[in-house]
């Protein structure tokens, strides 16, 4: 039997920081620049034969994924744009507290993707014997090379999930991600079962390129009952550019007094974009439903649909960086642009 010529995909294994890389340190778990590649050296599995060849590329600073931000987020998306050209695909190792954010952040600011942005981590390091960083870092070198995805993903715990419909669900469980919303792309035992109807197309005309973010004043607000709403009258000013508000179910606010209308009045007027997203994980927005939220809709805020408050995030940023109006953002926020939302 003839050997194959069947050249090897080649990944870009990025790594950003987070559990899986981390050592011990008399203060906790801390990211050690240089630490990772020995370890992954000492895995016998990354050298097997149906593996994807990978280069690991470590940024500098290594973070905690609680430090992530808009800075950290378009340091990740402009390397991956430096060396698009140069693999296959990406896997990009995170912590796991702002994986989802930043997956949503990138799913924006790359656009037209014909290749795979897969993030992943662990909840245990590399460096322990329990560690689930194992699978998830071989799987995902797996599902880069596999040709199957043309987007930005994560995977985590045997589930393969569109990026900017994932959240996180568990702060220490090892199945910690899901998406409530969407079907998943792929589910992992055995086999990888790969569900190609919930795949994004790849892209046909337009090439790839890179949206930085631009540093706008975004805010986030969730209701409560009891809220006082006076509370935030100094932070919602002119100076707010987005603000996502979680209301209740399908978007509903308290209607005593509807002390929060004349702020998100004044916040519209001053040029702000108000979405409301749901604080339940599933399910949608359906402005006007019940009288609780119809005064929303009057004040000029916008439905999210059944985004979660990572992808409204993220896509407010990219939005506001595109140099879009008010007017265009407004409509922008209640279209389906790389299926961050459903619109029934």
């Amino acid at each position: 039997m003839e050997a194959s010529n069947k050249r090897k995909k080649h990944i870009c294994l990025l790594h950003t920081g987070g559990t899986i890389g981390m050592i011990r340190t008399k203060k906790g778990y801390s990211p050690k620049a240089g630490y990772l590649s020995g370890l992954l050296s000492n895995m016998p599995a990354l050298q097997a034969e149906e593996m994807p060849e990978y280069t690991l590329v470590e940024l500098s600073p290594l973070l905690d994924s609680s430090d992530m931000a808009v800075a950290e987020w378009n340091k990740i998306g402009s390397k991956i744009s430096e060396l698009y050209d140069s693999y296959d695909g990406f896997v990009i190792l995170h912590g796991t507290d702002t994986m989802a954010y930043t997956a949503a952040a990138l799913s924006f600011m790359l656009e037209n993707l014909d290749k795979p942005i897969v993030l992943t981590g662990s909840q245990i390091p590399l460096c322990e014997v329990r560690s689930d960083g194992d699978d998830n870092l071989i799987t995902s070198l797996l599902i880069a090379a596999s040709g199957k995805v043309n987007e930005v993903c994560l995977y985590f715990g045997g589930r393969l999930l569109r990026g900017n419909r994932a959240t996180k669900l568990s702060a220490d469980g090892l199945f910690a991600f899901d998406s409530p919303n969407c079907p998943h792309i792929a589910d992992v035992g055995i086999n990888i079962r790969y569900y190609h109807t919930e795949a994004m197309p790849k892209r046909e005309g337009g090439g790839f390129s890179f949206v930085p973010f631009i540093e706008v004043p975004i805010g986030v607000l969730k209701i409560f009952p009891g809220i006082n709403f006076s509370l935030f009258d100094a932070v919602v000013t002119e100076k707010l550019k987005g603000v996502v508000l979680e209301t209740f179910g399908a978007g509903n606010i308290p209607g005593e007094g509807n002390a929060l209308i004349p702020i998100i009045e004044r916040a519209f007027r001053a040029g702000a974009v108000v979405t409301v997203c749901s604080q339940c994980p599933q399910g949608t927005i359906s402005l006007g439903a019940y009288a609780a939220s119809s005064s929303l809709v009057d004040a000029g805020a916008v439905s999210g649909f059944d985004m979660t408050t990572e992808a409204a995030v993220a896509k407010l940023y990219y939005l506001f960086s595109k140099g879009l109006t008010k007017e265009e953002i407004k409509i922008k926020m209640e279209e389906n642009i790389c299926g961050e939302l459903t619109r029934e």
